[in-house]
């Protein structure tokens, strides 16, 4: 939730915001993907192989979506990894089923 609303701030404040503060947004959410990523496909990771090969392709978009938002310039593009990130948190803080 964190990563969500630096970026969702950064896209709010495009305008005002300096460049150093749109790399540091994005870059701690690289960060945040690459640990997450990393954890759940690795060979110790429980997650079933299809979550594990969505998960790949989750990141592989976040990190297309974030050097898209660097190369154009269009804060519209954060719309995507705000709401995957946000849906990624509330996902993870759920309670499980019984």
């Amino acid at each position: 939730m964190k990563a969500a609303a630096r970026l969702q701030l950064i896209k709010d404040e495009w305008e005002e915001s300096s460049l150093a503060e749109k790399d540091d947004a994005l870059v701690y959410n690289r960060k945040l993907w690459t640990v997450l990523v990393t954890s759940a496909t690795s060979d110790s990771s429980q997650l079933p192989q299809a979550i594990k090969n969505n998960m790949a392709s989750l990141a592989v978009f976040i990190f297309k979506q974030t050097f898209d938002v660097i190369a154009t310039e269009n804060p519209e593009k954060l719309n995507s990894i705000i709401s995957i990130n946000r849906s990624i948190a509330e996902g993870l803080r759920a309670e499980p089923e019984e």
